[in-house]
This record gives structure tokens, C-alpha cells and sequence, in this order.
């Protein structure tokens, strides 16, 4: 297990962790298991910038883009790279070769660096929404650790790689549908459980706060399977930058729900 955390906090982001002793397809299994425990230190910065703009201490506008350039800066943009990467390989044809090709180039295109600006300015949107409460907040902070189920959604087994090396060829198929399922349930229960806690915390009880933590995570697996599935429909499988992409795209609709579930929410 030891080797599983390090192959997870040293592929997904910027903490410098001593390289696994030994790396098999279990181990990479475990490590896309333990993908959404790598958001700690962004979720414990987004939680602050969150009570800085409660509190009044930062407009929230402010907090909102401070907390995607610490998201991007702790994974070292790598997921955000993902997603230009599927954006112009997908947009390049409809040959899988040919978009294996222009995805493996690595330069932004223009559809890849349109899919960045307006994923990055529907998220930034959401946060400054979602920042100017505490149940906002954790709705937040909900989408950002859903979004890291994405790793296991596109390493479930069934799941075949694109390519014949690379991240993708690893870890696809680790991920067994009984872990992949029960880690869906273990995250929904946590961010009913916070989003509960937190609407309480601030007075604004709500019989449906934790139905909204709950549909918070369900919508942005929901993303990611859209997304993986797409992508293996047109590349025959899933690659590292498909995993990136479908990250990006969970987050994004997470964070759209989470807007709209915070907006539902009584108000004292």
C-alpha cells in the first residue's frame, strides 16, 4: 500500500515523495483508488480562500481564480494538459491513429486551448458563487475530491489503453468495479456528511443538504464516464491525457451543481 500512495501523490502532484520499490497493476489499481485523497493540501487551501470571502477578507472573484491556480500549480497543470490534448485530438479527425498522433504533440491547438479558457471560466464563475458561503464552500471543495474519481472511472476494468505504452496502458483495467463502486459510495457519504455539517454550522439547516453533497459527486462521475466513454468510442481506449481530461470535465459539472445546489439552499 506504501507504494500505492507514493505512485499517487508523485504522478498526480507537485509533493516530493521517494519513488515506489515496486510498481504492478495492483499498485497502479490502488494508486487511481487513492486519487481523490492526493486533493488534500488544494482542498485545505480552497476551505481558506472559502472563509476569507465569507468573512469578507477577499472579494470572492479574487478567491475563486487563486484557488484554480493552486489547483493547477499542485498538479502541475498536468490534468488541465490532458484536456487540450483530448480537446485537439478529437477535433483532428476521426481516424484514431491520426488523433493518437496530434494528441501525443503535446502543443495546444486551438481546440485545446479553447476547452481550457472556458472550462477555467465556468469554474472560476461557480467558485466566486460558491465562496461567498460555508456550505458553498464545502459544495466546492465536494466537487474538487469528486473530480478525482475520474481516475478510477477510467481504470475500471473492462477499460481498455489506446496505446500499447504510456499511463493509460498501466492503469487500465486496475480498477475493479466493487472498489470503483464502493469508493463512489465512500466519497458521496463524506460530502453529504461535510455539506450537512457546514449548512448547520451556518445556520441554514436544510433537510436536503446532504442530497446535494450526494449529487454533487454522483454528476461529476457522471461527467467522467461521458467522457471516457467518448474518448474510447474515437481512440479505441483511454490514455493519460483521457484521465486528465475527464478530471477537468468532472469538475466542471461538479462545480456547476454544487452553484446550483447552493443557490437552492434555505437562507436564514
Amino acid at each position: 500500500m506504501r507504494d500505492a500512495w507514493r505512485l499517487a501523490f508523485g504522478t498526480l502532484t507537485v509533493v516530493r515523495v521517494r519513488a515506489p520499490a515496486h510498481v504492478d497493476h495492483a499498485v497502479l489499481g490502488r494508486a487511481m483508488l487513492l486519487a481523490p485523497v492526493t486533493t488534500a493540501p488544494a482542498a485545505l487551501a480552497w476551505v481558506a480562500l472559502g472563509m476569507a470571502s465569507t468573512t469578507g477578507w477577499a472579494p470572492a472573484g479574487v478567491s475563486a481564480v487563486l484557488a484554480l491556480v493552486l489547483a493547477a500549480l499542485l498538479s502541475r497543470a498536468l490534468h488541465l494538459d490532458g484536456l487540450a490534448d483530448l480537446a485537439d485530438g478529437l477535433t483532428s479527425g476521426y481516424d484514431p491513429a491520426r488523433s493518437l498522433e496530434v494528441m501525443r504533440r503535446g502543443d495546444a491547438g486551438p481546440a485545446g486551448a479553447a476547452a481550457i479558457v472556458l472550462v477555467l471560466l465556468l469554474d472560476a464563475a461557480c467558485l466566486a458563487v460558491l465562496f461567498g458561503t460555508a456550505p458553498g464552500t464545502a459544495l466546492a471543495v465536494g466537487a474538487l475530491v469528486a473530480s478525482r474519481l475520474a481516475c478510477a472511472v477510467c481504470a475500471r476494468d473492462g477499460i481498455p489503453p489506446a496505446r500499447g505504452e504510456g499511463l493509460g496502458q498501466g492503469v487500465a483495467g486496475s480498477v475493479g468495479r466493487v472498489h470503483l463502486f464502493g469508493l463512489v459510495a465512500a466519497v458521496s457519504v463524506l460530502a453529504a456528511l461535510v455539506v450537512t455539517g457546514s449548512s448547520l454550522a451556518a445556520s441554514e439547516p436544510s433537510w436536503w443538504a446532504a442530497a446535494g453533497g450526494v449529487a454533487v459527486v454522483l454528476v461529476a462521475v457522471a461527467a467522467a464516464v461521458v467522457t471516457r466513454h467518448h474518448a474510447v468510442r474515437r481512440l479505441g481506449g483511454v490514455t493519460g491525457d483521457v484521465i486528465g481530461a475527464a478530471l477537468e470535465v468532472a469538475m466542471a459539472a461538479g462545480l456547476v451543481t454544487a452553484t446550483l445546489v447552493a443557490n437552492a439552499l434555505p437562507h436564514p
